[in-house]
C-alpha cells in the first residue's frame, strides 16, 4: 500500500471528510483490520484566505508548499490537496515536487463521463466558479459547465466562507443551495458538482433528484484506490 500525503485544512471541517472515506474505503477493498497509511499536513486556512481574498496566489504556493515538501520528506508516495479552489496553483506546486498530485478535477471528471454527464452545474468558491483553472479540466473531458447568476455565485460563497467552513449548517443556507441547483436543472444540468470540499456537509444526495457529485468523496476515493494500484500509477496533474 502506497502512503498518501492529505495536504488539508481548508477547512479542517471537511478534512475529516478525506480521512474517513480513504479509510472507509481501503476497508472496505481489503477487510479485516485494514486503514490507509497516509500523513497529513494541516495549513492555518485563515493565512490561506487572506491570500485568496487579495489575489496573492504565489504565497499561498509558497505556503501550501512548505507542506508538500514536508509530506515529501515524511515518506508520502503521492500528494492529494485537500481542497477545490487551491486546484489553482497545483501547476506551480507539481514544479516543485517530485511526487505526483492527483487533482481533484480530474476525478470528478472521471466520475461525470462514467455516469455519461455531458452537462454538469458547477458549485463552489467565487474563485472555482468564476476562473478557468477548474473548468477546463471539465470541458477538455467533453463536460459543459453551468454555472449560477452573479447574485447567487456571491451567496453561495458567502455561505462556504462564513458558515460551511465554521462549521454552521443551516436549513435557510440548505434552502439557498437547492433553490440554486433547480435552476441550473432547468437549463439543463444533467447532474451537480459539489465544487467546494465544504458544500457536501449540506447538500446531499437525498436532498434533490439530480445527481450529486460530491468532489471531496470522488477525490478521497480515488486517493484510496490509487493508494492500492500496483506499482507506479500515474496520477493526471
Amino acid at each position: 500500500m502506497k502512503t498518501i500525503g492529505l495536504l488539508g485544512g481548508m477547512s479542517w471541517e471537511s478534512t475529516t471528510t478525506y480521512y474517513q472515506v480513504i479509510n472507509e474505503t481501503i476497508q472496505q477493498q481489503l477487510g479485516g483490520l485494514h486503514s490507509a497509511k497516509l500523513l497529513l499536513y494541516s495549513v492555518d486556512f485563515h493565512e490561506i484566505e487572506i491570500c485568496q481574498a487579495q489575489g496573492d496566489w504565489k504565497r499561498s504556493a509558497q505556503i501550501l508548499d512548505t507542506g508538500i515538501q514536508a509530506l515529501e520528506k515524511g515518506g508520502a508516495d503521492f500528494i492529494v490537496i485537500c481542497t477545490n479552489t487551491m486546484h489553482k496553483i497545483a501547476p506551480l506546486l507539481q514544479e516543485k515536487t517530485k511526487l505526483p498530485i492527483l487533482h481533484i478535477a480530474d476525478t470528478t471528471a472521471a466520475a461525470l463521463k462514467k455516469d455519461k454527464i455531458s452537462k454538469a452545474a458547477l458549485l463552489g468558491t467565487k474563485y472555482t466558479m468564476e476562473q478557468n483553472f477548474y473548468k477546463d479540466k471539465l470541458v477538455a473531458s467533453g463536460i459543459e459547465v453551468l454555472i449560477p447568476n452573479e447574485a447567487d455565485r456571491n451567496m453561495i460563497n458567502h455561505i462556504i466562507y462564513d458558515e460551511l467552513c465554521l462549521g454552521t449548517i443551516s436549513a435557510s443556507a440548505k434552502k439557498e443551495y437547492l433553490r440554486v441547483i433547480s435552476a441550473l436543472e432547468a437549463k439543463g444540468a444533467q447532474g451537480v458538482i459539489l465544487g467546494c470540499t465544504e458544500i457536501g456537509l449540506l447538500i446531499k444526495q437525498q436532498d434533490t433528484a439530480l445527481p450529486v457529485f460530491d468532489t471531496s468523496i470522488l477525490h478521497a476515493q480515488a486517493a484510496a484506490q490509487a493508494a492500492l494500484a500496483e506499482g507506479k500509477a500515474a496520477l493526471p496533474l
